[in-house]
């Protein structure tokens, strides 16, 4: 699988990413986790992102053990599941990420990110601080944010961290002029996250959360790709999209079915569909509305 320089970092990660929300709530077995990672990891991957409020540390840092030489563990931090602090409570972050290096059977983790506070807590610094002193006790040899919009931008151009991970796809597009840009002059590795857009496309009624937001824009986006009944070549399309946006290093997409997990690996082995990247930023260009920005 190819592998892109992750910034400044030095770390090589491959194009494609494990994201661990998904095997978390669906509380996954330990037994299809094990799979999953093991034919990832068999196939090139190198790249694990998860966070403590997943439910999934535990399933990736078992699945992975003895084979820690082989991956990059990515986890977040800030949010008080399991303790009695309020979230983005400075105390809060060592015991977080004491408890996730604990749960993923690991001594170190290559990157920590803090999970999507606003930039009012960004500028505060206390919860940078904290995570860089987990960074100097060698906790973690990395550290990031995860998120978008204005807090996104802030965290990139504080010079405070070594990655970002943001929302890049073909129903989510802010970030490719907002932070790309400026991650890339600054040496960040980026990680995209919700690459595929949830594959919202593909539900015949309105989801909740974010896949409901994606689902409206595309409707109003309409991209031709999406209106013949080839899926698989429709996922493929949005995802090679994701990672031909300049200055993503790697996309993380999440599934509990082992047939999708490798589906996703051939696609990004294999020599690629045809498509036209610039005329689906065209057509976002065209038609986005102001208030479509990166979702969380």
């Amino acid at each position: 699988m190819e592998k892109r320089a992750f910034g400044k970092t030095g770390l090589q990660v491959s194009v494609l990413g494990f994201g661990g929300a998904g095997i978390g709530l669906a509380q996954a077995s330990q037994g299809v986790v094990d799979r999953m990672l093991g034919e990832a990891l068999d196939s090139g991957l190198n790249v694990i992102d998860t966070a403590e409020c997943y439910g999934s540390e535990e399933l990736i840092g078992n699945a992975v053990f003895g084979r820690r030489q082989q991956c990059y563990l990515f986890t977040k931090c800030g949010h008080s599941s399991g303790f009695d602090l309020e979230s983005w409570d400075p105390e809060l972050i060592e015991p977080t990420i004491d408890r996730s290096l604990r749960r993923m059977r690991t001594d170190y983790l290559d990157l920590v990110q803090l999970h999507t506070c606003g930039e009012d807590v960004l500028r505060r610094g206390d919860v940078i601080s904290a995570l860089q002193r987990a960074r100097d006790a060698g906790k973690t040899r990395f550290i990031g944010y995860s998120g978008d919009g204005e807090a996104a931008r802030y965290a990139v151009e504080s010079g405070a961290f070594d990655a970002l991970q943001t929302s890049v796809s073909i129903a989510d597009q802010e970030a490719i002029t907002l932070t790309l840009p400026l991650a890339r002059r600054h040496g960040l590795g980026v990680i995209a996250k919700r690459p595929i857009a949830n594959a919202a496309w593909k539900r015949e009624e309105r989801p909740g959360y974010a896949e409901g937001e994606y689902w409206d824009r595309l409707k109003v986006l309409d991209y031709d790709f999406l209106r013949d009944s080839d899926d698989e070549r429709a996922v493929e399309i949005a995802l090679r999209f994701t990672l031909a946006a300049p200055g993503v290093h790697t996309a993380i997409v999440g599934t509990t079915n082992p047939d999708h997990w490798r589906q996703n690996i051939s696609m990004v082995q294999s020599p690629g569909v045809k498509y036209d990247f610039q005329a689906i930023r065209e057509r976002w260009q065209k038609v986005a509305d102001t208030i479509w920005v990166g979702q969380g």
